[in-house]
């Protein structure tokens, strides 16, 4: 199992009538660019805002140190991330 963050353009009609397009990541994981992909297309929010692929990364490694995923059933395929909200305008 390999994590890809997925670079999602989609177009928004609520921002400026939908003329340009918005952009989002997303992280999947999958076997493979492929099984990621439909990973990806799966998620209600790709499909709500009708997202398209524009472009795929697999992370290996950040900063010298390797990416090692494990299932873990506990969690029931749900995705888990903490944020911090920063604004320094």
């Amino acid at each position: 199992m390999k994590l890809y963050l997925v670079h999602c353009g989609f177009y928004d009609p609520e921002v400026c009538d939908g003329i340009y397009e918005s952009h989002v990541n997303l992280f999947v994981t999958g076997d493979s660019f492929e099984s990621a992909k439909t990973r990806v297309r799966e998620i209600p929010l790709f499909q709500q805002r009708r997202m398209h692929v524009d472009g795929m990364e697999e992370i290996e490694a950040v900063d010298g140190a390797r990416v090692h995923l494990e299932p873990d059933p506990a969690i029931e395929g749900r995705t888990l991330t903490t944020s911090n909200r920063h604004r320094d305008l």
